[in-house]
Parts: structure tokens; C-alpha cells; sequence
């Protein structure tokens, strides 16, 4: 395959030819021998065998013969002020909080944040990602991205942006990350503030979780109310907009879905109730709901020890607590049909930006699901879930050029999916992606995946 090198910011038309093309259905169905036209606008013109497809002679033609192309990745679960490397505990409590708040949304901190979130974005479209859901900013950095991208001032994945979390005051995520709510009011002026900065995503904190838990026991217990949660669905629901919820227990998972959240971050144990409301939840956006299991983040918690790591005793006793739910969970839900789509929750401890593959990998090891399944839930599946399927998750004729090109087929090996030899998103092709890694961080996965 003939590539040039950098990023091209701006469409030329071309074949992607004699590529074996990866469907993405839960089949695991492979295509031998097609070609992908593309056009200036960077949606797809035609998808069909080569031999039945001319290519016009002002497309610029890339052989990929021996090949594989599918669908681009869809994260639905980031953040984009970090780069993986482990958190500081001391820095999790609300007090330091409040001093690392203090200090990046000053007039020194606010560019820090700004290039942080720009190389996060850079290294997830190097990755072959080229959809993501931010759940978690520091302000409306992403909102601004989402539009640099769009307007094609820069390259990068399609964006739907949070903004800051909603949150009770001292709650999950609080003050960093967060707009602190005490009444339904609140909850929803806030829901208000953060549509009027353009957010098209919106993230509820509805109970503790274990990176910034303080006491045993604080990871999954409820901390919202369904009134205030409710407001936030009702304002968010208005205008079109899904919502989120972090939420690892079943307590607080029931009390989600009964306010109306349109998608379960990380989990918990499902018995028959939890799964009949993912299925028939009539204050949902759509009527149905969808579990994110987001194993990558619960994953390293369990598999290292607090010298690696570097979590307090309290949070790894709280991630024992929670993280074997949330594999219990994501096994119930793809046993019951239950949407399950794949977020990593990026910039968590061990969470680097570039491994979503890895969760890909988990739910193949944990949760029942086949590679193909794995593939299509991270494309597909998730495409549907974010509410962006008329545009991505599949190549067809008329839908955006997101995809990603391998050296090897990832039905036989996800770990293909590591290092893309070409990511297209919107119809702009990144040549010769290479995610800045970390080894050691790489290297410990590996082994944790191969001894569990």
C-alpha cells in the first residue's frame, strides 16, 4: 500500500482496492477482494467487489492488497486530561480537587488542559478510534475540539462532549470534573449551562466511584437522587441528547435507569428486574437503555497490586467491591440481548488513550463475547447506542469514511487492532498512525492478561 506521510487536512478522492474488507456484524463476516471508493466530500460512494469497480482516474489509488479494512473503533467512554499513567491519590479527595481545579482553570492552567486534551484526541485517531464520547471534562475544551474538527481546522474522531460531570457537592468526580448539584434545580440549571455551551453528551455521577473514594464501601453507593437525575434526563432528553451515568452497584444502577439514563457506565450484578429495565425503560430517551462495562478501568485495579498501581488501600478494597459486578453484569446483559457497547474510560489509572482494543480483548475474556461480537459492539453496536449510526459504524454507500486498515485480521487476533496501518476518519486519512506508547504500562497488561 502506496501512503505519504503526515496527516492530510484536506479530502482528495481515492480507492481503497483489493482490500479484505471486515463487515463488522456480530457474524464476523469478511469480504475477499473489495474496493472502497471515497469522495471529496469524505463520505462513501461505493463499496464493492474490485473487480466490478472502476476507479475514476482523478482518485488517488491505495492498493491494499493483502490487507483488512473495517469500520473505525467508537469509544463511548473517555476523558481527555490524562494519558493513563496511575493517579495521585492525595490528588483524588475533594480538598485536592479543589487545588488541581484551582490551578487549570487559570489563566496557566487552561492551556495545559487545552494541549492535553488535543494530544488525548491525536493519540485516540492514531489508535484507529474515529468516534468518541467524552464523559467527564474539566470545562467545554472538548466542545471546542468537536468543532475544530468538524469545521476541519484539525484532524481528529468525531466528538460528542460532555463537558463537566453532574455531580452532589463532594460527589464523584467533584469539584475537578464536576458542577455540584444539591436539589433537583440545581441539577437541572446545570443540565441547562452545559446544553448552552454546546455539549452533546451529558454524564450524571450517580453513585461513588473507587479512583476518588475515600471511605470502604463509597464505590457504587448511591449518591444522586432519582428526582435530582430525573431533571437531568428531562432537560437533557428535550433536547435530544443521551445520558450517561457511572453507576456500580444495583441499587444505584436501578435508581438510574428508573430516572431515565440512557446509558449504565461500568455496572453491577443484573438480576431479572435490572434486565427488564435496560429493555423497557419508558423514561429513556429511546425506550431501551445500554450497559458500557468499560473493564479496562476496573481491570488493573484488581490485576496489580497498590505498589504498581498506587491507589490507596481504601480504593483497592472499594474496586474489589465493585469490579467483579461489573463483569457479572457485562456477561448478563450480552446473555440477554441487552445492548453492550465498548467505552474504556481513558485517562484512568492504567487507562492510556491508545488501548482500546484492550476492552475489546476483556470482553472476549470475561464476558462471553466472540471477537466478531467484540468488533461489532465497538462499531456498530456502540454507533447505535450514541444515537450517530446513520452516519458511522459501518461501511456503506452514503455513510462517513471512518474506518481503519490493518496488516492482520482482527477476527483471528485483536491485537491486530493495536497498530492501524492507515486510519480514515471523516474521509481524512492519517498515514502511518503511530499512538505515542507506554511499555512498561503495555507490558504489564500483557502479562496480566495471559496469567488471569
Amino acid at each position: 500500500m502506496t501512503m505519504k506521510s503526515g496527516i492530510s487536512k484536506i479530502i482528495e478522492p481515492f480507492a481503497l482496492a483489493h482490500v479484505r474488507l471486515i463487515v463488522g456484524d456480530a457474524k464476523g463476516t469478511v469480504l475477499p477482494d473489495m474496493t472502497v471508493l471515497v469522495g471529496a466530500h469524505g463520505r462513501i460512494e461505493r463499496v464493492s467487489p474490485s473487480f466490478d469497480t472502476p476507479v475514476p482516474d482523478e482518485y488517488h489509488y491505495l492498493d491494499g492488497t493483502g490487507k483488512y479494512a473495517m469500520p473505525g473503533l467508537i469509544n463511548a467512554h473517555t476523558h481527555l486530561f490524562s494519558q493513563g499513567r496511575p493517579l495521585n491519590p492525595k490528588m483524588a479527595t475533594p480538598k485536592g480537587q479543589r487545588i488541581i481545579a484551582a490551578m487549570v482553570h487559570s489563566p496557566f492552567g487552561r492551556p495545559y488542559v487545552n494541549a492535553m486534551a488535543k494530544a488525548s484526541i491525536r493519540t485516540l485517531l492514531e489508535s484507529g478510534v474515529t468516534t468518541i464520547r467524552t464523559l467527564g471534562d474539566i470545562g467545554y475544551e472538548a466542545v471546542t475540539l468537536r468543532d475544530e474538527i468538524a469545521a476541519n481546522e484539525m484532524a481528529g474522531p468525531r466528538v460528542l462532549a460532555s463537558g463537566p460531570l453532574l455531580a452532589i457537592p463532594d460527589g464523584h468526580g467533584a469539584p475537578l470534573i464536576a458542577l455540584e448539584s444539591e436539589t433537583p434545580q440545581e441539577a437541572r440549571l446545570h443540565t441547562r449551562m452545559n446544553i448552552e455551551h454546546g455539549v452533546n453528551a451529558i454524564k450524571i455521577a450517580a453513585t461513588g466511584g473507587v479512583t476518588d473514594s475515600q471511605v470502604l464501601g463509597e464505590a457504587g453507593f448511591p449518591q444522586m437522587t432519582i428526582e435530582q437525575m430525573r431533571a437531568i434526563c428531562d432537560e437533557a432528553h428535550n433536547a435530544g441528547i443521551i445520558v450517561a451515568a457511572p453507576a456500580q452497584g444495583a441499587v444505584g444502577v436501578r435508581r438510574a435507569l428508573q430516572a431515565g439514563v440512557d446509558t449504565i457506565e461500568h455496572g453491577s450484578r443484573l438480576d431479572d428486574e435490572l434486565i427488564e429495565l435496560f429493555t423497557h425503560n419508558p423514561n429513556a430517551l429511546r425506550g431501551h437503555s445500554a450497559l458500557v462495562p468499560t473493564l479496562s478501568a476496573g481491570f488493573p485495579l484488581c490485576a496489580f497490586g497498590r505498589d504498581v498501581t498506587g491507589i490507596t488501600e481504601i480504593q483497592a478494597e472499594n474496586s474489589k467491591l465493585v469490579v467483579d459486578g461489573m463483569i457479572a453484569g457485562a456477561r448478563a446483559a450480552h446473555d440477554a440481548g441487552i445492548p453492550v457497547g465498548v467505552g474504556t474510560d481513558t485517562a484512568m489509572t492504567f487507562v492510556t488513550q491508545y488501548n482500546t482494543w484492550r476492552e475489546l480483548a476483556l470482553l472476549v475474556k470475561f464476558a462471553g463475547f466472540t471477537p466478531a461480537e467484540a468488533i461489532h459492539a465497538a462499531t456498530a453496536v456502540n454507533a447505535r447506542i450514541l444515537n450517530v449510526c446513520a452516519s458511522t459504524g459501518s461501511l456503506e454507500d452514503g455513510k462517513v469514511a471512518d474506518m481503519v486498515v490493518l496488516d492482520a485480521n482482527p477476527l483471528e487476533s485483536l491485537a491486530a487492532l493495536a497498530r492501524p496501518a492507515l486510519v480514515i476518519a471523516a474521509g481524512h486519512p492519517v498515514w502511518h498512525p503511530h499512538a505515542k506508547r507506554f511499555d512498561d504500562i503495555d507490558r504489564l497488561l500483557d502479562e496480566a492478561m495471559e496469567r488471569t
